[in-house]
């Protein structure tokens, strides 16, 4: 195979970061009056700059992780309305490793990019020191390498190990992980030695070991036995001494559900028993229904933090302590800040879902099931012009930043590579067949060494480009691909047809190196009908390789 090279996005170099603000963006208003101060201790150094030390979590009002609510425009609103910290919903951690670390600059985000482009994490520099990612885990490895990979635009980590859904515990997941100690301290002590920012862990009150099914839908569910206090705060207390910086504690037990009642009891027997942190959380369906029954949780529990679910779900205005917002306001915000940073509108659609409730049925909730699209959602709240405007922003600003970096690319370009205008298209080649073989072949045939591919992905679009060096001159194709198997084919042609070398086009005509493939084939299967199928020398081998084409891969 030839050589190649894929080079990875990077942080910002100046120059980036002078087009990233080159065009204004329409951004939702500033937080209201009474938000939150930054959580981070703020101290002044000699020199005038401000250090900040790492987050606190004592007297802190924060938004829960909830999977597919606490995506990037739930977090920066529930941070608008004054909550102190903010989780993302929770992340699997194979999942992210198979991510890279993307510059967005026309939304002015740090995004984690799955292999088929799904922005699987996305955060910007709003909450970058209030923001906590909890990631679902059951290997402390795979857990420090996450860590490491996000650890710079987060303030935290947190272990989820309290979610009792079947997709986590039947990979050894969140709640799983309670009737395992040792390795919920192996994962615990990893973190705290491999990273410098806080870690923190989420728990549910220990298993029931003995709980009565009614029918297949319902059971029975006793207050937690004294020995279940016990072994929980046996558990939190060996936890402690990992060196976490707090933990959170779900008042129910895995088997219950949001509508039977928070036990806090437990919660303020084991914020009593430990001098870390504790964070009360499972309030939202007995007490949390204003401002002001935060403070009541808090109490009733005796722990140092209230962390809040589904009351700020169904209106994320509940940190507010002015009071609630009304719903329609609540959710034009939400709106701007998912039009704002291109949320996803299948996400957008269901986080507005959640929030009208019982109000599904009117009118206006049943356009908002039908929308299809973040504009369709937009006309259902009479907010058709803000994403106009905003979408034309965008698009000016990329066109503008793809104008900059064409600019900067020619003038830093070396004025001796060969340029050309051309693409791969797999149909006008044979199948099997493709300009990177028959480069190699003439390479071999000229006693030259074979080519050498280096290939770069632009932050901004993620496409990418390919310069193939042969012979010590250096070709690469003018025009950027969706993939670096594509960006590689443009660029052999480039140097094929500088060179007045057929590349195996279809039109072509006689193609000989399926010729030469036939040819081999028939001598194999001459050779094995008399049982003389041999190791071929490898000078001997042929000279193709066949590759497969990502010719449709989303941007």
């Amino acid at each position: 195979m030839a050589a190649s090279h894929v080079a990875t996005a990077a942080p910002l170099d100046d120059a980036a970061k002078r087009r990233s603000h080159s065009l204004p963006l329409p951004l939702p208003p500033p937080p209201p009056p009474g938000a939150a101060a930054d959580p981070r201790e703020e101290g002044s150094t000699a020199t005038g700059m401000t250090v900040y030390t790492p987050l606190c979590f004592r007297g802190k009002k924060i938004l829960a992780p909830m999977v597919r609510v606490g995506t990037l425009p739930m977090r920066l609103l529930a941070l608008d309305y004054g909550a102190d910290i903010v989780y993302c919903e929770e992340l699997i951690d194979i999942k992210m490793l198979q991510c890279k670390r993307v510059i967005n600059e026309v939304l002015e985000t740090v995004d984690f990019v799955a292999p088929n482009e799904r922005v699987v994490f996305r955060t910007c520099e709003r909450e970058r020191h209030r923001v906590v990612f909890q990631m679902g885990s059951a290997d402390a490895e795979r857990a420090l390498a996450v860590a490491k990979l996000v650890e710079s635009d987060v303030a935290g980590i947190d272990i989820n190990m309290g979610c009792p859904k079947e997709y986590s515990t039947k990979a050894s997941m969140g709640a799983a992980l309670l009737s395992d100690p040792d390795k919920i301290e192996s994962i615990l002590t990893t973190l705290v030695k491999g990273i410098c920012k806080p870690v923190t862990c989420k728990i549910r009150i220990l298993p029931s070991r003995f709980f009565i099914f009614i029918s297949s839908c319902f059971c029975l569910i006793c207050h937690p036995s004294k020995q279940q206090v016990e072994d929980t705060v046996n558990l939190v207390k060996r936890i402690e001494k990992t060196g976490i910086a707090a933990i959170a504690v779900h008042g129910r037990k895995k088997e219950e559900r949001p509508q039977h009642p928070v036990h806090c009891d437990v919660i303020k027997a084991i914020s009593e028993a430990v001098s870390i942190p504790v964070i009360a959380n499972g309030g939202s369906h007995d007490f949390i229904k204003e401002y002001t029954d935060i403070e009541t949780f808090q109490k009733a529990t005796a722990a140092s933090s209230v962390m809040i679910a589904r009351a700020a779900m169904w209106n994320p205005s509940i940190f507010r302590k002015e009071g609630l917002f009304p719903l329609k306001e609540v959710m034009q915000d939400y709106i701007k800040y998912a039009v704002r940073y291109d949320n996803h509108y299948t996400n957008t659609k269901y986080c507005l879902c959640q929030m009208l409730r019982e109000q599904l049925e009117t009118p206006q909730g049943k356009k908002l099931h039908a929308a299809q699209s973040a504009q369709e959602i937009c006309e259902v709240f009479e907010m058709a012009d803000f994403y106009e405007e905003t979408t034309a922003v965008f698009e000016a600003k990329k066109t503008s930043l793809e104008t900059e970096a064409q600019d900067e690319d020619d003038q830093m370009e070396d004025p001796d590579i060969i340029k050309m205008a051309v693409r791969f298209d797999r149909r006008e080649y044979p199948p099997q067949i493709t300009p990177k073989m028959y480069l190699l072949e003439w390479c071999r045939k000229e006693k030259h060494p074979q080519p050498v591919y280096e290939t770069v992905q632009r932050p901004l679009d993620r496409l990418f480009c390919s310069v193939v060096t042969v012979a010590e001159q250096k070709y690469r194709s003018t025009l950027w691909d969706k993939s670096k198997k594509l960006a590689e084919q443009a660029a052999a042609i480039v140097c094929l047809r500088t060179l007045g070398v057929p590349e195996g086009k279809l039109c072509e005509g006689e193609n000989h190196l399926i010729n030469k493939r036939k040819r081999e084939d028939q001598e194999r299967l001459n050779n094995r009908d008399r049982g003389e199928e041999l190791a071929e020398p490898s000078h001997k081998k042929p000279n193709f390789i066949e590759e497969t084409f990502d010719t449709n891969v989303p941007r």
